[in-house]
Order: C-alpha cells, then sequence, then structure tokens
C-alpha cells in the first residue's frame, strides 16, 4: 500500500501538521473507527482538556490496535471540539501522538453528545 499526502500548489497550505488531502493506493481493507470519546474503561471521564485529548487519542488507539492496525494506517482525522478555545491544545496534543504522521484532518467546533465530554475524535485508517 501506498499513502502519499497532497497539498495542491492552487489552493491554501495546511496549516498545521496535516495533508489537504491524502492518496491511498494499493489498500486492501478501511477500518472506520466511530467516535472515540474521553471515558476510560471503567467509566471515569478525566477532568481538563489535556488529560480528555489524551484519553480519546489512547482509545483511538485501542481501535487501531483490535483492527491489527497503528497511527500510520490513519488517513483521514475529524475531531469535534467542545469549544473553540481548545483548538491549541488539541493541535499541540494531536501532533505529539501522531509526530510526522500527517492524515486528512478536520476540527469540528460542534455541541458534544455529553456536556462531560469536551472532544470526541473518528478517523479512517488503510491498509
Amino acid at each position: 500500500m501506498d499513502i502519499r499526502s497532497i497539498n495542491a500548489s492552487g489552493a491554501p497550505a495546511a496549516s498545521g501538521s496535516y495533508a489537504q488531502a491524502v492518496d491511498v493506493r494499493g489498500c486492501e481493507r478501511l477500518l472506520f473507527v466511530s467516535g472515540q470519546i474521553p471515558v476510560a474503561q471503567g467509566g471515569d471521564v478525566p477532568a481538563g482538556f489535556d488529560a480528555q485529548c489524551r484519553l480519546v487519542w489512547r482509545n483511538v488507539e485501542a481501535q487501531l490496535a483490535a483492527a491489527g492496525l497503528g497511527l500510520d494506517h490513519l488517513v483521514k482525522v475529524t475531531t469535534y471540539l467542545s469549544d473553540r478555545r481548545y483548538r491549541e491544545a488539541n493541535g499541540a496534543i494531536r501532533r505529539e501522538v501522531l509526530g510526522a504522521r500527517t492524515p486528512a484532518l478536520t476540527v469540528v467546533i460542534a455541541g458534544i453528545y455529553d456536556e462531560a465530554w469536551l472532544l470526541e475524535i473518528e478517523a479512517i485508517a488503510a491498509a
């Protein structure tokens, strides 16, 4: 499989560590990861955005691992934030988790299903 980031010269450049588009060739399977929420296995929701964001990423990684995949397989990530004030922390933690990986990315400010949750992340992976 070949995953290639695309950033068209005729469109605005990506303003972070993501690709404007991702071209996937030779893919044999796709994994659609439902929105992962900041709830620990025991049902606890951590206080504060940073703790919730890190937990959500661990939950994304757990779903990928259960399918025999990892962060290198991510081709699209959509993050829903409950408030615009979390955008900087969200970007910093995402860059920490993903490192040099640059999936296509969307961040949406939205009402989240449970008021205690400050974000939710869904993803698509390819293998």
